[in-house]
């Protein structure tokens, strides 16, 4: 019987192929290596000059006022807490905490009325079929491609006609009447992931609209409204133009407001105050996302399980 040896048998037997095999190998480990380290080289530069800014506003908040303004120093030359005392202090006869509360009111009350207004709105255009419900629907969309500044001047000859102005409800009205069409959009698209077999289910039961809405499709939407939430109280809480719009009181005056009154540039400006007060505002909304993350975490990671 004739031994055939096979050109793969001869490659694996050859010691010089194995070393060139080995050394082929080598290499591109060493350029998966270098092309790792690259990268994450890459990535730490983004994220310092991304996060630099944050910090100079953190460290700028323990500087005096004479070492702010021309200086992109990180490291305070002098570290004091007196613009911390400045801004506890309060503004124009206005207490920190008079801010405080009057940003917490809009905040929650929006998230309140953002996630009361835009769910209901998003089941009715989700689940139930009405005459004009499409028309409506493209009206809705169409409300996000209009620029805010558009309706500034009809919004407010309408709450100036209804004696509304200096008052929080043209910030809050809106909220509770689904006037976010963002809002509507996301939950819509997030009930229309939904199984309908779960509103037959509850139909053959006997539930109505209200029951099942209640009963099995907000239970399930518990993603879609803490995103909504957080989103909601962001804005809110960061909002400058709509209460410098409406509110003419100090003593009403939201966070963003606070920081402009210590910037004049007609007298003195205290920029280290203002540091110190953008600090502190930062504080309530790094909170609030940090107590909701992980359910928007979790609902992310279920995302996929509807079905």
């Amino acid at each position: 019987m004739t031994n055939t040896i096979t050109q793969t048998e001869l490659i694996t037997t050859d010691p010089s192929s194995r070393r060139r095999g080995r050394g082929d190998a080598g290499g591109r480990g060493w350029r998966t290596r270098g092309s790792a380290m690259v990268f994450h080289v890459l990535a730490i530069a983004v994220l310092v000059v991304i996060l630099y800014p944050a910090a100079w506003m953190v460290m700028s908040s323990f500087k005096p006022g004479n070492e702010i303004i021309g200086s992109v120093s990180l490291v305070p030359e002098t570290f004091s807490l007196d613009n911390y005392a400045t801004a506890f202090a309060g503004i124009g006869g206005v207490s920190f905490w008079t801010f405080v509360v009057n940003s917490l009111i809009l905040a929650v009350a929006s998230v309140v009325g953002v996630v009361l207004s835009c769910s209901v709105t998003a089941y009715a255009f989700a689940r139930i079929r009405f005459r004009g419900s499409k028309v409506f629907f493209l009206c809705m969309i169409a409300t996000m491609l209009l620029p805010f500044h558009v309706v500034i001047i009809p919004q407010y000859i309408v709450f100036n006609q209804l004696d509304m102005i200096n008052t929080y409800w043209p910030l809050l009205l809106g909220k509770f009447l689904a006037a976010d069409a963002f809002f509507v959009f996301l939950m819509i698209q997030f009930i229309r992931g939904l199984p309908r077999d779960l509103d037959e289910a509850a139909r053959i039961d006997g539930a109505g609209h209200a029951r099942t809405f209640t009963a099995v499709i907000l239970p399930l939407m518990r993603p879609a409204l803490v995103t909504s939430s957080i989103f909601a109280f962001i804005w809110s809480w960061n909002d400058f133009f709509g209460p410098l719009l409406y509110l003419k009181d100090p003593g009403m005056y939201t966070m963003p407001l606070a920081l402009r009154l210590y910037v004049d540039q007609t007298s003195t400006s205290d920029y280290g105050a203002q540091m110190a007060m953008a600090i502190l505002a930062l504080v309530p909304v790094v909170l609030f996302f940090l107590a909701f993350q992980r359910y928007l975490v979790a609902g992310v990671a279920t995302e996929g399980l509807k079905g």
